[in-house]
């Protein structure tokens, strides 16, 4: 009994040991790795802002230098259409909406989300001339499983679309999942956001492409649609981006 009992403690000593020495290798990488992480997800949110200022391609590879010659990164008082300097060094409006003290609480909506920051994020597309060629506004809501996060690209003159770029998204492949399509993003491209000072943007069955305000329903994805649709109306709307795009900060 006694050997069997050595042997058995031998054994659990050594599944320790290993089970140890395998999580401070596991620790030792997640930590390494969590500069090349960040790195990385900063390149990929410059890569998507830059495919909705139209810029990607010219980038040709070299996203960093690209991104600092034409886009600016500025913060906007959504209440006032304003800009304001940055919260902190590290803002992001995500994560200041799940505080009460950054944030408001989104009443009578279906965009999916229960607050929103009081401080937004934009990014202004200068052209070789200095001038605002493109803003470049983040927006997200509900899909059928769950949020959706995008960049929607309004032209100089706060009413006209030029992109709308869905980045993070969890729909059906080849259903709600073709936000990501290149073919159903093309069709928002000169689409108006407003008429007369009202938001008239939808996307409806049918739409035609010969509409202004409308863009088409993607095909056996109703709830995905109308996600598109509510978080489009949402964010352009009087509690969104609304106040800024008419005021157009940008040209002050």
């Amino acid at each position: 009994m006694s050997a069997k009992k050595e042997s058995l403690g031998k054994t659990v000593g050594v599944v320790l040991a290993v089970c140890l020495v395998c999580s401070i290798i596991v620790s030792g990488a997640a930590v390494g790795l969590r500069d090349i992480q960040q790195t990385n997800a900063k390149k990929d949110k410059m890569s998507n802002i830059l495919q909705a200022a139209g810029l990607l391609e010219q980038a040709n590879g070299d996203i960093l230098a690209t991104y600092n010659e034409f886009v600016e990164q500025r913060f906007v008082d959504l209440s006032t259409g304003e800009f304001v300097e940055a919260p902190s060094d590290d803002y992001d409006m995500y994560k200041a909406a799940k505080e009460p003290d950054s944030s408001i609480k989104v009443e009578n909506s279906n965009v999916g989300f229960q607050r929103r920051a009081e401080v937004a994020s934009v990014y202004l597309v200068r052209d070789d001339a200095g001038d605002v060629s493109r803003v470049i506004l983040p927006v997200h809501g509900s899909g059928l499983w769950d949020l959706m996060y995008g960049f929607l690209a309004v032209d100089s003159d706060g009413k006209t679309v030029r992109e709308l770029i869905y980045y993070q998204q969890k729909e059906t492949p080849g259903l709600g999942g073709e936000v990501q399509n290149p073919q159903w993003q093309a069709k928002w491209d000169g689409k108006k956001l407003y008429k007369d000072g009202d938001v008239a943007l939808e996307v409806k069955k049918a739409a035609g492409e010969d509409n202004p305000y409308a863009v088409d329903a993607l095909s056996g994805a109703t709830l995905t649609s109308n996600g598109v649709n509510n978080t489009i109306q949402y964010w352009v709307g009087e509690n969104g981006f609304g106040p800024f795009l008419k005021k157009q900060a940008w040209r002050s």
